[in-house]
């Protein structure tokens, strides 16, 4: 079930549009020097990516940027003339050259960087850490939605921390019920399952997978003890700009040898049949389904199903 706009939300045009313009205020990139400067926002871009990669040449300070070419030389014809920017033939191809900044050049770039980090701190000052937080992931979200193929951090699988438990319940009850049309009963459920699961002392054999990308939580799945021989998945979830890439798998391969690391001779989950994107992963992990009964949950009529592993 795809998520609409509600009567009171704006579309995502007019959303990002006004975000641009917040954006740009708030930043200070409408005054005509950048941080108070000589140089343009643009002139400025540029500088950072030569003061922090090695080897560039023209067409990739183009490309990655996307400037025209002729105004890119433009440019770089004028950091020449004044003495920022020096270029060298390359060794590789003599029709291109690496340009680097000159020492005139990095002593240019140096107050531009210290009063950008300096605007980023005074903008995030009064934040709580985990506003923080919700801040970086909200980033990294809309980066991953408007750009997925841009280059990201690694993703990384973590221990349960402080602050995953809200998260957690807040993003599975929004995408079920974007999704599938689930109520509130649904978060609700998360969310008693996550309390009970950090209330209590950890039980051997109990842990949490949380996937993580520059500090952007991106999916999740936890094991947690049935009996003394039987584990139990649960709570997987993927963000939907990182599913078609294998997390979901990864994230139950994860379980699956933790499961017998721990010593259990059965993995079992219950799950329903509306969620055809997990039933595949389970099934392709080896996952059995054993039992099915229909029910009424979550403001939908749907059919449950356990699944088992042997180990």
């Amino acid at each position: 079930m795809d998520a609409r706009p509600t009567d009171t939300e704006p579309s995502p045009e007019e959303a990002l549009r006004a975000f641009g313009r917040f954006y740009t205020r708030r930043m200070g990139l409408l005054e005509h020097g950048f941080l108070a400067s000589n140089f343009t926002l643009t002139q400025a871009r540029i500088l950072y990516e030569l003061a922090t990669r090695d080897g560039l040449v023209a067409s990739t300070i183009a490309r990655e940027l996307g400037l025209d070419a002729g105004y890119l030389s433009r440019i770089l014809t004028r950091f020449k003339a004044a003495g920022l920017l020096e270029a060298t033939p390359s060794t590789k191809d003599g029709r291109r050259s690496i340009l680097e900044l000159t020492t005139a050049g990095r002593a240019a770039f140096a107050p531009l960087d210290r009063a950008s980090q300096m605007q980023a701190a005074e903008l995030v000052d009064g934040l709580a850490s985990s506003d923080r937080s919700r801040l970086v992931r909200a980033m990294s979200e809309v980066r991953s939605l408007l750009e997925p193929a841009s280059a990201e951090p690694p993703i990384r699988l973590r221990d349960f921390e402080v602050g995953d438990l809200g998260w957690i319940a807040h993003r599975q009850g929004l995408l079920y019920h974007h999704e599938y049309g689930f109520d509130s009963a649904f978060e609700a459920l998360v969310a008693e399952i996550l309390v009970a699961f950090a209330r209590r002392p950890r039980e051997p054999g109990e842990r949490a997978w949380i996937a993580d990308r520059g500090g952007a939580t991106v999916g999740s799945v936890f094991l947690m003890r049935d009996s003394e021989d039987v584990g139990r998945l649960r709570l997987l979830y993927v963000e939907p700009a990182l599913r078609g890439q294998k997390l979901g798998r990864r994230l139950v391969d994860a379980c699956i040898e933790g499961a017998r690391e721990a010593g259990y001779s059965r993995l079992v989950l219950w799950t329903n049949d509306i969620l055809s994107s997990a039933l595949h992963i389970y099934q392709a992990a080896g996952f059995t389904c054993v039992a099915r009964r229909p029910h009424s949950s979550f403001g939908q009529e749907i059919v449950g199903e356990d699944w088992e592993l042997a180990l």
